[in-house]
């Protein structure tokens, strides 16, 4: 699980500050910066609206991971995501492990 969690938060970082800040000791910066490069891209690919809010069935078709935990990052119940509250689960969650 701990492995998964990690996984998860490493693709999830949205800036390079918050990758470098809640990468786990060890991970050289230039991964963290492919990673958040990654997750930029895959966001973007997944947005096929390209209005910069992913709905569940946008996150099921292009990240899966972030759909399992889709209505628990969309807080404020408005039936889309968006990166930087990808970014705020993530912290939160990466604070309370």
């Amino acid at each position: 699980m701990k492995k998964l969690l990690a996984t998860v938060l490493l693709c999830c970082a949205s800036t390079v500050t918050f990758a470098q800040s809640a990468a786990p000791q060890g991970v050289n910066p230039q991964r963290m910066d492919r990673m958040v490069q990654q997750l930029q891209m895959r966001f973007s690919n997944a947005n096929t609206t390209r209005d910069g809010k992913l709905t569940l069935q946008q996150a099921e078709a292009g990240m899966p991971m972030v759909a399992k935990h889709f209505d628990e990052i969309d807080t404020q119940k408005a039936g889309y995501i968006t990166l930087p509250q990808i970014e705020a689960f993530m912290q939160e969650r990466a604070a309370a492990h």
